[in-house]
């Protein structure tokens, strides 16, 4: 998934080597996921159930980006990632909306 511009500062410079380290040892393939743990869609092969091209992600278990121990770290395809991240998704959203709500343009109207 790409990095926002607004979190690249909590990526460590060697984020490009350390995402590699982890494809590579997956074998370029999905590790699976809690929901999908037989998943092993392979990068750039159609996705075995999506159909889609897979991209190989890697996923932060923890959503911190400068926690890069191996331990929280998994290759994972856009299904499990997507899927694993999907409650975090939902909080981060509503978190946006609600402070654009509060948050008046330049002109003194609601967004």
């Amino acid at each position: 998934m790409p990095i926002r511009p607004e979190n690249k500062a909590r990526y460590p410079a060697n984020w490009r080597a350390i995402s590699a380290a982890v494809r590579a040892e997956a074998g370029d393939c999905c590790e699976g996921s809690p929901d999908f743990p037989d998943c092993r869609a392979a990068n750039g092969q159609p996705h075995p159930v999506t159909g889609s091209r897979v991209v190989l992600t890697v996923a932060h278990l923890d959503h911190r980006p400068e926690n890069c121990a191996r331990a929280n770290l998994r290759a994972w395809c856009q299904r499990c990632h997507l899927n694993y991240d999907q409650q975090h998704h939902v909080q981060a959203a509503y978190a946006t909306r609600r402070a654009r709500a509060h948050t008046p343009d330049l002109f003194g109207f609601k967004n």
